[in-house]
């Protein structure tokens, strides 16, 4: 009688190649040209959205997961679409630092955390920052190849 075969468990660790590619096609990320990624689900290596993927895929397994906006990185939010002061942006900028469209800037949130907008336009007043994943909206392809699950 021959073992079962292992498969991805919720806490599995495991080694495996990835890619993470937008609907055209284009890599966000990929491990496929270099060494392959070891990591343990439920540790926030991997979005839990990935993870639930990998699980009950066999040792060997390789597969493409097309991913609707809802299932990956949600849609989009207009109410993160925010207009930020002079004086909030001038809080959390180097001194002098200039700004363009299409900038990423981190900013201090209240909790003591920190998180990200992406400038959309700015004048004189102060800025329009969009704050949702650059990847809301969109519909993602997930290609994963399970090299051992130990």
């Amino acid at each position: 009688m021959s073992e079962a075969q292992p498969v991805v468990t919720p806490t599995a660790y495991l080694t495996l190649h990835y890619r993470l590619a937008s609907k055209d096609g284009a890599n966000i990320v990929s491990t496929f040209e270099e060494m392959p990624a070891t990591l343990q689900l439920g540790m926030g290596q991997l979005a839990p959205f990935l993870e639930a993927c990998l699980l009950g895929l066999p040792e060997g397994a390789h597969q493409t997961f097309d991913l609707a906006p809802e299932q990956a990185f949600g849609p989009r939010n207009p109410e993160l679409v925010q207009r930020i002061s002079r004086a909030t942006l001038a809080e959390n900028s180097q001194m002098g630092e200039e700004y363009t469209v299409g900038d990423l800037v981190e900013f201090n949130a209240p909790s003591g955390g920190r998180f990200a907008g992406v400038l959309r336009a700015i004048d004189s007043e102060g800025a329009l920052f969009d704050f949702n994943h650059p990847l809301a909206g969109q519909p993602v392809k997930f290609e994963v190849k399970i090299i051992g699950i130990l």
